[in-house]
C-alpha cells in the first residue's frame, strides 16, 4: 500500500505542476496527449484505490485556475466545467450506450474540440456588457471584457435584445496568425511561443488590447449557458439561434442517434483535421437535449452529458535522411534527426532533435531507417521509435564520435549525463552561444542585438569573446562599410545600446558569463550577498556555499570560473570598458528602505491574483531575496493553492507562511517612509 501512496502523490505532484505551466504561465513542458495519459494513470489507481481519493486531488478538481494579468475576478453564473477525457472507441461506445439506457430517445452532437481558451460572454439587453475567462471552473474567472471585444467572431450588439444571455466559447489563433505572430517575435529576436493555445491564451490577458486585434485572435461559440427572455429545446436549435446572430458557431457539427453515427462523426472530424485553418484536439460528444442535460447534470468537475475524445498524436512514418550534430554555448554536441518531410497538424516538419547518445543507443536509430515522427502541441516534433523490419542492409550505429564537429578538437562523455561536450573553450559554435546567452533578456538585455549580427560578427573577426563586445565602437567605420549591422544609422543604434548596457545591474553581467547552474536568480543572490565581482573572486568555496540559490557544485564552478586565467582576462576587459561589476551607492541604500532586506522568500502553488515574477518583483523590490527551495535559511513561504512538497517542509522547519492577503499587509507594514 504505501508503493500505491508514493505513486499517487508522485502523480499528483507531477500533474500539479504541469497544470501550474498550462494554465498559469502558457507554457507547458510535456504534449497535451502525455499530460493525459498522466491523468488517466492517477484516475485508475484512485479507482482501484478509493480510500486514498483526497479532495485536493487534481482528479477532483477543474483544471487549473487561469493566472490573472489585469482584470478583475468575476463570479460564474453557471459553472465552465471541463469534460470527462475519453481516448478510445470502446469509451465512445459505453458512453452512449450509457445515455441510451438512462435517457429515451436520445440524440448526439458530434463537434470539433478547438484548442484554445475558454471565454463565457454576457449579453445584457443584446449589447456585450461583460466577457469572463474560466478561471478556476467553479466560483470565478477574469474580466477580459476590453480585450474580448477586439476578438473576431463575437458581436458586440445582437439584433435580438434578449434581457440576459450568457454562452461559452473558445478563443483561439489559426496557424496562418500564429506563423506571422513567431516570425515577428523571431525578427524582434523574443522568444516564440511554443504553439497557437499559448500564443492566445497569453495574448487574451494582455494589457494591451490591441495585440488582440494584431494578432487575429477569434472565437468560435459553442455552448448556450443560460438565458432569459427566450426558450431552447436542443443544443442544435441553440448553435443556429447564434448563428443568426451574428457570432460565429463550431464548424460542421454532426447530429447523431446511434453510437455507430457518433464514431463515423468523430473519424470524419479526424479525417479533416489538417485542413483546418486551426488547431483541435479532439472531438466533442454531446446530449442534445438540453431538458436530458438537465436531468443528467454534472459532477463536481465534468458534465454527464458530454465527453472529449482527445485524439492520439498523429504519427508519420519517414525515411532519415541524416544525423546533424550542433554545439551548444557549454560545448554539449546536440544529435538532430533529418528525415524526409512530412506534414504533421497542418505544418511540414523534417528535423527533431535525438537528445544524446544514451537516446540514440535507445531506439538503435541509424541513418537510412525508416521511423516514425510525431507532434502533439509542440513546434518540435519526435522520434517514436525505428521500424526495423524495413532497415537497409549494410546501415550502421551512429556514434557521435570523439571530436568537435564544428572545430574538430577532442570532444569527451560526459560521466553523470549522456552528453558529449567539445573541450574547445575556443570553438565558433560556442562562442555563438554563449555570446547570444551574453546579449539576451535574461543577462545584459542588448536590445536588437540578434543571432544574425553574432554570427556575422563573429565569421568577420570582430567579435573572439564576450568583452569584445564593448571594443565594437572601436571598428565603427569598417562596420558601416561592410553593412554588418547594417547603414550608419543602425549601427550607431545598436553601439548605443551597448554603451548603455554597461550600466547594468551586476547580476546581469554576472548571468551572462555562461557559468553552469548560475541564472538570473542564482546572479542575484551572488551579488546581493557579496556586493562586487572583486569580493566573489576572493572568496573561498566554504563563503560562497552560503548564499541562497548556490550548492555545493555551483560554489565550485563559479570558483572555478574566476580562477581560470583565460577568464580573468576577459573580466579585466569588461573591467577596463568600465561595465558595471559592483553595487553602486544607490543600490546600496534601495536595499535598506525596508525591514525585509536579506529575508528569503520562496514562493509556492498558484497565487490568487499575482504571478509568481511579479510577486518575485515585489519582494526584490522590498530587499528581500527569492529562492527556489525549502531550507533552514528560508524566512518566509508564499503559498497558494496546490502548495505541495514545498508546503510540507515549510511545516515542519517550522517557517513562517504567508497567503497572498498576508503578504501583501506584511510588504505594506514593512515599508520605510
Amino acid at each position: 500500500m504505501s508503493d500505491i501512496k508514493e505513486k499517487i502523490a508522485a502523480l499528483r505532484q507531477k500533474i500539479n505542476y504541469h497544470n501550474n505551466l498550462y494554465y498559469n504561465n502558457d507554457a507547458p513542458e510535456i504534449p497535451d496527449y502525455e499530460y493525459d495519459m498522466l491523468m488517466q494513470q492517477l484516475k485508475k489507481l484512485e479507482k482501484e484505490n478509493p480510500e486514498l481519493i483526497t479532495a485536493d486531488s487534481p482528479t477532483q478538481k477543474v483544471g487549473g485556475s487561469a493566472k490573472r494579468t489585469a482584470g478583475v475576478l468575476i463570479k460564474h453564473d453557471v459553472p465552465m466545467l471541463s469534460l470527462q477525457d475519453v481516448f478510445s472507441k470502446e469509451d465512445i461506445d459505453d458512453f452512449v450506450d450509457s445515455m441510451q439506457v438512462e435517457l429515451t430517445d436520445c440524440e448526439f452532437t458530434v463537434e470539433e474540440k478547438i484548442d484554445g481558451l475558454s471565454l463565457a460572454l454576457r449579453y445584457y439587453d443584446g449589447k456585450l456588457k461583460m466577457a469572463v475567462t474560466r478561471g478556476d471552473g467553479i466560483v470565478e474567472g477574469e474580466d477580459v471584457t476590453v480585450n474580448a471585444l477586439k476578438l473576431k467572431g463575437i458581436k458586440k450588439e445582437l439584433p435580438d435584445k434578449l434581457p440576459y444571455l450568457e454562452v461559452r466559447g473558445e478563443v483561439y489563433m489559426s496557424r496562418a496568425a500564429f506563423e506571422k505572430v513567431n516570425e515577428r517575435q523571431a525578427s524582434e529576436d523574443k522568444k516564440l511561443f511554443a504553439n497557437p493555445r499559448n500564443c492566445a491564451a497569453g495574448t487574451l490577458r494582455q494589457l494591451n488590447s490591441a495585440v488582440i486585434k494584431e494578432r487575429e485572435l477569434a472565437m468560435f461559440i459553442f455552448n448556450l449557458q443560460t438565458v432569459q427572455g427566450k426558450e431552447f429545446t436542443t443544443h442544435t436549435e441553440s448553435l443556429e439561434y447564434f448563428k443568426q446572430q451574428g457570432m460565429s458557431i463550431v464548424h460542421d457539427y454532426a447530429v447523431c442517434k446511434t453510437k455507430e453515427e457518433v464514431w463515423q462523426a468523430i473519424e470524419a472530424i479526424a479525417a479533416r483535421r489538417n485542413e483546418l485553418a486551426y488547431d483541435i484536439d479532439g472531438a466533442v460528444v454531446k446530449v442534445n437535449d438540453l431538458k436530458q442535460r438537465d436531468k443528467l447534470g454534472a459532477t463536481s468537475k465534468v458534465p454527464r452529458w458530454a465527453v472529449a475524445y482527445k485524439y492520439p498524436p498523429e504519427e508519420k512514418t519517414t525515411k532519415l535522411l541524416d544525423i546533424k550534430l550542433s554545439v551548444g554555448r557549454t560545448g554539449r554536441i546536440t544529435p538532430t534527426a533529418v528525415f524526409e518531410p512530412v506534414q504533421l497538424c497542418g505544418t511540414k516538419v523534417e528535423r527533431a532533435t535525438l537528445h544524446n547518445q544514451d537516446f540514440i543507443d535507445s531506439l538503435d536509430i541509424r541513418i537510412g531507417d525508416t521511423i516514425q515522427v510525431y507532434k502533439s502541441g509542440e513546434i518540435i516534433p519526435k522520434v517514436r521509435c525505428v521500424i526495423k523490419e524495413k532497415r537497409p542492409s549494410g546501415v550502421e550505429p551512429f556514434i557521435i564520435g570523439d571530436t568537435c564537429p564544428v572545430c574538430n578538437a577532442p570532444a569527451v562523455r560526459d560521466a553523470d549525463t549522456a552528453d558529449v561536450k567539445c573541450t574547445n573553450i575556443s570553438c565558433p559554435a560556442q562562442l555563438e552561444g554563449r555570446i547570444i546567452n551574453f546579449v539576451g533578456r535574461n543577462a545584459m538585455d542588448i536590445k536588437g542585438f540578434g543571432e544574425k549580427y553574432v554570427k556575422s560578427l563573429i565569421n568577420e573577426g570582430f567579435l573572439h569573446d564576450i568583452a569584445d563586445i564593448y571594443y565594437l565602437k572601436d571598428h565603427r567605420e569598417e562596420l558601416i562599410e561592410q553593412g554588418i549591422i547594417g547603414k550608419e544609422k543602425n549601427t550607431d543604434k545598436l553601439l548605443a545600446k551597448i554603451e548603455e548596457s554597461k550600466k547594468n545591474e551586476p547580476w546581469r553581467l554576472l548571468a551572462g558569463l555562461g557559468i553552469s547552474n548560475i541564472g538570473k536568480a542564482a546572479a542575484k543572490s551572488l551579488i546581493a550577498h557579496f556586493k562586487s565581482f572583486t569580493a566573489i573572486e576572493q572568496a573561498f568555496i566554504d563563503e560562497i556555499i552560503l548564499v541562497d540559490d548556490v550548492g555545493t557544485i555551483s560554489a565550485q564552478l563559479i570558483y572555478d570560473f574566476f580562477h581560470e586565467e583565460k577568464n580573468q582576462i576577459i573580466l579585466e576587459k569588461l573591467q577596463a570598458a568600465q561595465v558595471n561589476m559592483q553595487l553602486n551607492a544607490i543600490e546600496y541604500i534601495e536595499q535598506a528602505v525596508t525591514a525585509l532586506t536579506d529575508k528569503t522568500f520562496v514562493i509556492t502553488g498558484t497565487l490568487p491574483s499575482l504571478k509568481r515574477n511579479d510577486a518575485a518583483a515585489l519582494i526584490e523590490e522590498a530587499g528581500g531575496k527569492v529562492s527556489g527551495s525549502v531550507s533552514k535559511k528560508t524566512d518566509y513561504l508564499l503559498a497558494g493553492d496546490n502548495a505541495g512538497s514545498k508546503l510540507a517542509k515549510a511545516e515542519q522547519l517550522g517557517v513562517e507562511i504567508l497567503s497572498e492577503e498576508q503578504f501583501m499587509e506584511l510588504l505594506q507594514k514593512n515599508v520605510i517612509d
